[in-house]
């Protein structure tokens, strides 16, 4: 089955061709120039961005598929796109472009539910992961530990009480200096300094499985108040140990869930599992408790259409290609939901 599908619902713009698992075509169009200096997605300017680029972006990945507005119809099965959870006017320009092509071209429209995608995305390059298995979604806006027992049926176990990961990261560079994303200039800066440093906090949550990162934030705020940056090297050692404290959090909170639920295989999905010490931790205790790891590669960790067009796929195979106007309607907080 060949789908188009979209995905709008942050920052990204995206427009994938899929066959299947197969990826004919991928496009992102990214904002991070356009909110850096604002040090966060500014809604309003999302959306207005998303406008601009979002038939551009289609329009080249089709043209990559060898696909013309003309074969549409011949080419393309069914349209896809990202209903939610995300930011209002953004769903709503994916959603009425998914629309309209569906419409024009009297395509079936395939609804996706963000977390779907990334619990998916390793399916890309490593093939389908039969459930159940324990999927672990680390992101700029969701930290979370979900159940899959099958493709559409999911138990959440914990999910982000404050700060998600990716958050916690944003404001820890806003506070030592450094640019947007905080994700990936921490990391890089965490690779040259001591990750035993600082003894920051590692918010493990006895009896929970929810995750809070707004204290290891305010840990870092009281200790810059105390112990003002004293050059690159003090630097690169806060960014370890900060980046050690969160990566010890996600990656002992998951193994602990997959041991206590007696799962073998752990798909990874998200932005925030390009972390190179997030990666590396979860492989050594992968091997060490002899589980099985499937984590996207980085062009796939972030938001992307590729992902959007993977969770159609399985959800067609299983639930089919219809769907109501509820299901079809952009919920920025939409829940997670057994299909």
């Amino acid at each position: 089955m060949n789908i188009l599908s979209i995905e709008t619902s942050c920052d990204e713009t995206s427009v994938c061709i899929s066959n299947d698992l197969d990826i004919k075509s991928l496009f992102i169009s990214s904002q991070i120039a356009l909110h850096s200096q604002y040090f966060g997605v500014v809604p309003e300017l999302a959306s207005r961005a998303h406008i601009e680029n979002i038939n551009f972006v289609i329009k080249q990945a089709l043209d990559k598929a060898k696909i013309s507005f003309d074969s549409f119809s011949s080419k393309i099965d069914a349209v896809s796109f990202t209903v939610g959870p995300g930011l209002a006017g953004a769903l709503l320009v994916g959603a009425l472009a998914a629309k309209t092509l569906s419409f024009v071209y009297k395509k079936p429209l395939i609804p996706v539910h963000h977390i779907e995608g990334h619990l998916y995305s390793s399916f890309i390059e490593n093939g389908i992961v039969n459930p159940p298995f324990l999927g672990v979604i680390v992101s700029g806006g969701h930290t979370e530990l979900i159940i899959v027992e099958d493709f559409g049926k999911y138990t959440l176990l914990g999910a982000t009480r404050d700060d998600a990961a990716g958050e916690a990261f944003d404001k820890a560079a806003k506070m030592l200096g450094l640019s947007y994303p905080g994700g990936p200039v921490i990391d890089k800066k965490a690779q040259k300094g001591n990750p035993d440093a600082i003894a920051f906090t590692r918010p493990y949550l006895k009896d929970s499985w929810d995750f809070s990162f707004s204290g290891i934030k305010t840990a870092l705020l009281n200790y810059l108040k105390k112990n003002p940056l004293k050059g690159e090297n003090h630097l690169n050692d806060i960014c370890a140990s900060f980046r050690q404290s969160i990566s010890e959090t996600i990656s002992f909170k998951a193994f602990e869930a997959a041991k206590k639920y007696n799962l073998k295989k752990i798909a990874m999905g998200g932005g925030v599992c390009a972390n190179s010490l997030i990666r590396k931790m979860f492989e050594t205790l992968a091997k060490k408790n002899k589980m099985k790891l499937y984590m996207p590669s980085l062009l796939y960790c972030g938001d992307n259409a590729a992902m959007i067009g993977i969770a159609a796929y399985l959800k067609q195979k299983k639930y089919g290609l219809k769907f109501g106007e509820t299901q079809l309607k952009p919920s920025p907080s939409l829940i997670l939901e057994n299909w």
